[in-house]
């Protein structure tokens, strides 16, 4: 019992240092095999349904890239849309997790957002 109200410690604190990042709404950590959601903060998307979805999207880019025979890593997927960036980055540090990350588009840097991520990225600890 204390292993697992440690782990949803840690994953609070990493999305409340994710949620720091300049025009975060929301975001996710989400197992990347159920596309279930191990934690989530923040407001202005269905993460339920964006968690699940984004599975897909990850399934979906490495199934392509090994049908082009590539031996590499998604470092991070980037969706931009007309008002908010996603940001999707599978996690280096905890196979099988992914990060999900919403910004306000007129808020946010994006490459300052994608350090920030790959930051905390490098500091999961659960």
């Amino acid at each position: 019992m204390i292993r697992l109200e440690n782990n949803l410690a840690s994953i609070k604190q990493t999305l409340d240092d994710i949620l720091t990042i300049d025009g975060a709404m929301c975001a996710a950590v989400v197992d990347a095999d159920s596309g279930m959601m191990l934690g989530a903060a923040g407001s202005g998307v269905d993460m339920e349904v964006a968690a699940a979805g984004n599975t897909e999207v990850v399934r979906a880019k490495l199934k392509t890239m090994r049908a082009l025979g590539l031996s590499d890593v998604i470092e991070d997927i980037l969706i931009t849309l007309g008002k908010q960036y996603h940001i999707i980055r599978p996690s280096a540090s905890k196979e099988g997790v992914f990060l999900y990350v919403v910004l306000d588009k007129q808020r946010a840097n994006l490459a300052l957002a994608r350090r920030k991520t790959q930051e905390v990225d490098k500091l999961m600890d659960f």
